[in-house]
């Protein structure tokens, strides 16, 4: 049995943002993607931006693919429009009524090698499947959302019903009490962060761990599971980031 355990788990570390980095989360924040230069300049000095840093990071980043420019300002570009829903998905994820069923996805491929094995695993991981022996993946099938057709390519998928309890094999697939505990350690953190910089940076965390949630059904959680409040912490943040852009904020799915 294989333990999905994310990276680092434990207290939360936010590090200092970089100008690239607090331009990606305003721009990751906002929909649609896309700020007037004038407004961008606007929202990033109360997290210590300039002028001149601004620029410097506005030209490496049209250069890099990761913006573009539009007649009035910058927005995001595909690669990380795509980034940007996949964030959305995480803070509002789309769930159906669950009935006992799990995913199964059991992958067929042979010959891969190590880059192509590693970008399926991520691959399979942000669908928020788990790993239960190699090449053996799963979850409870409660998530409103197909799996891509390319990976039939290379997997094939079933439904399925384990022969042990559903909340046993939930608790060996992932670490239940190990992101409970460091979503409660963020909450605690951004509830007592008041500097604009900090905040930033601590809900850039929050985002990340959010993605690493497994989205389960309530009956395979451990009691007080503090996901959904990490959740609406960060939509609050939203409104409140909203504000400072200028924008109206809203979900996302267009």
């Amino acid at each position: 049995m294989r333990r999905n355990v994310p990276d680092g788990p434990g207290e939360p570390e936010p590090q200092p943002l970089s100008a690239r980095s607090v331009v990606l989360s305003l721009l990751l924040g906002t929909h649609p993607a896309e700020l007037p230069a004038r407004e961008l300049a606007r929202a990033v000095e109360p997290f210590g931006v300039g002028g001149s840093t601004l620029r410097a990071a506005l030209s490496r980043m049209v250069a890099a693919g990761d913006l573009r420019r539009t007649d009035t300002g910058y927005r995001l570009s595909d690669r990380l429009l795509e980034r940007q829903r996949r964030q959305d998905e995480a803070v509002r994820p789309r769930t159906r009524a669950w009935h006992g069923d799990w995913e199964m996805v059991v992958i067929t491929a042979t010959g891969r090698g190590p880059a192509e094995r590693a970008e399926l695993r991520a691959r399979l991981a942000g669908l928020r499947l788990a790993e239960l022996r190699e090449g053996v993946w799963l979850r409870p099938a409660n998530l409103d959302r197909p799996l891509p057709d390319d990976l039939g390519r290379v997997a094939e998928h079933y439904t399925a019903r384990p022969g042990r309890p559903a909340r046993e094999t939930a608790a060996r697939l992932w670490p239940l009490g190990a992101w409970s505990a460091t979503a409660r350690a963020l909450l605690d953190l951004v509830a007592r962060e008041d500097r604009p910089a900090a905040r930033l940076a601590a809900f850039a965390a929050v985002v990340r761990h959010l993605l690493a949630d497994p989205v389960l059904p309530p009956p395979l959680l451990p009691a007080d599971w503090p996901g959904p409040a990490l959740r609406a912490a960060y939509a609050g943040y939203q409104r409140e980031m909203a504000r400072v852009v200028g924008v109206r904020e809203d979900d996302g799915r267009g």
